[in-house]
């Protein structure tokens, strides 16, 4: 995936999770889950973007590491909203469902950085 797709993909993620916080149940569980949710999701694109900004490819790829952690806790906190029947799995699928992808493409991009990196190294 392209550097342009891959910031407008993981944006339209945070709106989305924004989106869905806002449809949160009134109550203090929903609340506590949801605002963790609302961080580590709108936090991915974030990471990426200042990725972007790097000033080596090592910093490059420490940026990109914490995109990847932030999916990752944005899957956990979805898996908990559902586990704790706060939502349908059917309501929050879809997010968990993208987490995991951006999760996947995050790992080719820090592999692909990491390589990368040991040519840079090695020359």
């Amino acid at each position: 995936m392209r550097q342009p797709e891959l910031l407008t993909r993981t944006r339209a993620f945070a709106l989305a999770i924004i989106r869905f916080h806002n449809q949160l149940p009134r109550r203090t569980d929903a609340w506590t889950l949801g605002k963790q949710l609302l961080r580590s999701g709108t936090s991915i694109g974030a990471n990426y973007r200042e990725a972007q900004r790097s000033r080596s490819t090592a910093e490059f790829i420490s940026k990109v590491h914490i995109g990847l952690q932030e999916a990752e806790e944005t899957g956990y906190w979805l898996e908990l909203l559902i586990g704790a029947e706060i939502v349908t799995s059917a309501a929050a699928s879809p997010l968990l469902r993208e987490a995991n992808e951006l999760c996947a493409i995050l790992i080719s991009v820090i592999k692909a950085a990491e390589e990368r990196h040991r040519q840079e190294r090695s020359q």
